[in-house]
């Protein structure tokens, strides 16, 4: 299995909501969140080794799911970048974050396995959603 085919075998186990498929792909050592600049949301913190990552998969039941649409998937050697348009809300607010091309940065190691992910989203958005503002108008 390619790379390229390994990212889309893995976002049709999230859509199934079968993460153990998902954990079975990712090296032990996988960084999450790598180079995040923002870790206040529990679902956008850094996480280091497979066991961690299901934190992240558990946090996501903070959410309501409208929309989780892959579309575009680019892959040059040992990166995948996948572009995804979501739509959820955050349930304990009632605010909805909408991400048009939110960007997923899937890097392999040698044995086909992720070593390295990372979402590039836009992190205030989903800040204010889990503080449940509104934001202000400029």
């Amino acid at each position: 299995m390619s790379n390229l085919e390994t990212v889309q075998h893995i976002y049709a186990a999230f859509g199934q909501g079968d993460i153990p498929v998902i954990l079975d792909h990712l090296a032990e050592d996988i960084e999450w969140e790598y180079a995040i600049t923002s870790p206040i949301t529990p679902w956008l913190q850094p996480r280091h080794g497979r066991t961690a990552v299901l934190q992240f998969f558990e946090a996501l039941s903070a959410f309501e799911f409208h929309k989780f649409q892959p579309k575009t998937f680019l892959e040059n050697g040992s990166v995948v970048v996948a572009l995804i348009d979501v739509a959820l809300t955050v349930k304990a607010t009632g605010r909805k974050i909408v991400e048009e091309d939110e960007t997923h940065i899937w890097y392999f190691n040698a044995e086909g396995k992720v070593n390295r992910f990372a979402h590039k989203i836009d992190t205030h958005q989903h800040w204010i959603a889990y503080r449940g503002e509104v934001p202000q108008e400029v």
